[in-house]
């Protein structure tokens, strides 16, 4: 069984999602020990000088950095990651627990995105979409995702 933590900064603030995310936790405990982990976020300022963003951003990653599992496989949820469709996920996560890799980390960046260290640290970097989404959405997406993907490895017609 594999061991999933979901690295996030912030909480989770509205009702909706954290229902969604306790519904898909729910789901996943067949297949997989899910744990979210909520890294510090950090207050940003109007107007945002760039130095104070790449300030923000470090100190989100050190946060990060502190929550991550020794040995983890590193997934950085990155707009300007590789696209996998749904399938290519679900190959991709049973590749890993063949080669003995059960502990994978999902980093889903604040406001402002991920600093450049814990995209280095990375070992794959993923992108859902081109599009922008609220990093809070993005709990319940990748949620969707994972649970998706191990139906699709079990055989089971959710994914249709």
């Amino acid at each position: 069984m594999q061991h999933i933590d979901i690295i996030a900064v912030g909480r989770l603030r509205e009702p909706f999602l954290r229902d969604g995310v306790s519904e898909y936790l729910k789901r996943l405990r067949p297949f997989a020990r899910v744990r979210i982990l909520e890294g510090p976020e950090e207050k940003i300022p109007e107007p945002l000088p760039p130095t104070r963003a790449r300030q923000i951003l470090a100190a989100e990653g050190e946060g990060i950095m502190r929550l991550i599992r020794p040995g983890a496989y590193i997934i950085a949820l990155d707009r300007e990651g590789t696209m996998l469709t749904s399938e290519e996920l679900a190959g991709r996560l049973g590749d890993l627990a063949l080669t003995g890799r059960s502990n994978l980390t999902f980093i889903i960046g604040g406001t402002l995105g991920l600093d450049p260290g814990v995209l280095e640290a990375a070992h794959l970097r993923l992108s859902f979409s081109r599009l922008t989404f609220p990093h809070q959405l993005m709990r319940l997406i990748l949620l969707e995702q994972l649970y998706r993907a191990f139906k699709i490895l079990s055989g089971e017609p959710y994914h249709r």
